[in-house]
């Protein structure tokens, strides 16, 4: 049934028993209705980004539900970061608000390619104090000319001469900027960018607090921590790289390939929220002597965002499902990420339509949707990108 919240009791055959098991799964989602439930008792004020970030952070970390973005190992829920864990999670709290869920994810974007790539020591010292909250993250890849061509870049990382790197350059659009202890940001290797060669990328790991990083807050339409972030010449040591020069760009993809799938599951939440709201009004609201849920028509306009919704659903834990056990392909989290994020826009877009002037009243929940779907067919790769992904996949010769 769509209404019902526990994605788990819905007919989701694709879900993974790798790494994390159905039983685990289900006593995580008990423990995200009782998170939900303690959120809409005790809401946080959003007015204020930066102050709702961290109370929302320290919430999520007292619900243990931080532990699912770090592995094992430092503090983690699970041996490895689950693709079908963190789905059902942002699934959940995007339904409560898009600010929590942001709060949530950028924990594991601005962590996960310390984790991947970090010397030990530094993994040590960083990733318990994510999931305990003590460490706010943020993930520095988006530049004004390198959005989707991230091979744009002109943030330059200058080797020092005892093996760290000084970084200079400016960066875009970065969730948390302002908020965040730690970032990981990208740059290109100064000393590999021969006139007319191919530039190769670093990767380094850098505290809010170092020398010359300066952020400048963005305002954008959904309540949202996000600024810019100027770097002049920020010294970097050698312990503070991610991976060897060089692997810079294959720890960004890789990043954004474990959390591009969950994209698509915030939108799930959106839109979940979008129907039921959607069905409660058309219930209630009476016009022309009978509810608007006796209207054929907007009956059928719900049978067609629902039919969507419920498809998006499926291709979102396929392909965290697929990528949980070891298999997936590079087309299946682009087809969540497009499907689900495209759908749930033309979800609320209904949800708004059946509120009629109420949809766009401030302060409505569809209207709240509808300034928070929006970005999601932006981030982590535009629909666009996700097309060129899936039909490069189709088009790719046979070996």
């Amino acid at each position: 049934m769509i209404t019902d919240p526990r994605i788990l009791s819905r007919d989701l055959a694709v879900i993974a028993e790798a790494p994390v098991s159905r039983a685990e799964l289900e006593a995580l989602e008990d423990t995200l209705e009782g998170f939900c439930a303690s959120i809409r008792e005790s809401p946080v004020a959003e007015g204020d980004v930066a102050g709702a970030t961290r109370i929302y952070v320290e919430r999520l970390a007292a619900a243990g539900l931080l532990r699912w973005v770090v592995p094992g190992e430092h503090g983690g829920a699970a041996p490895v970061i689950s693709s079908t864990a963190l789905c059902i999670i942002r699934q959940w709290l995007a339904r409560e608000s898009g600010a929590l869920d942001t709060a949530f994810v950028m924990q594991g974007l601005g962590s996960n390619p310390v984790t991947m790539a970090g010397e030990e020591e530094l993994r040590a010292q960083l990733l318990p104090k994510v999931a305990s909250g003590e460490v706010i993250c943020a993930f520095a890849l988006t530049e004004p000319e390198a959005g989707s061509d991230i091979q744009g870049m002109r943030t330059v990382a200058t080797p020092t001469g005892d093996g760290g790197v000084r970084l200079r350059g400016h960066k875009c659009f970065i969730s948390n900027a302002g908020v965040a202890d730690s970032y990981v940001v990208f740059a290109r290797e100064a000393e590999d960018d021969p006139a007319g060669g191919r530039p190769r990328f670093g990767a380094f790991w850098v505290p809010a607090s170092a020398p010359g990083l300066t952020v400048t807050p963005t305002e954008v339409i959904a309540p949202h921590a996000i600024g810019s972030v100027e770097l002049r010449d920020v010294e970097v040591p050698a312990a503070h790289r991610l991976g060897e020069p060089g692997q810079g760009l294959t720890i960004a993809l890789g990043n954004l390939d474990v959390f591009r799938v969950s994209v698509g599951a915030a939108a799930l939440g959106l839109a979940d929220r979008a129907l039921s709201e959607t069905i409660g009004h058309l219930n209630r609201r009476r016009q022309f002597g009978k509810p608007l849920a006796a209207q054929q028509g907007l009956q059928f306009a719900l049978a067609d965002v629902a039919t969507d919704h419920v498809a998006a659903q499926l291709l979102v834990y396929r392909a965290a499902g697929a990528r949980d056990q070891g298999r997936a392909s590079v087309d299946q989290p682009a087809m969540a990420k497009l499907f689900a994020t495209e759908s749930a826009q033309r979800t609320i877009d209904r949800a708004v339509q059946s509120f009629g002037g109420l949809g766009v009243t401030v302060g409505q929940v569809p209207e709240r949707l509808y300034r928070e779907i929006r970005a999601l067919r932006i981030y982590e790769g535009t629909s666009e990108i996700q097309k060129l992904i899936i039909g490069r996949s189709l088009l790719r010769p046979p070996r």
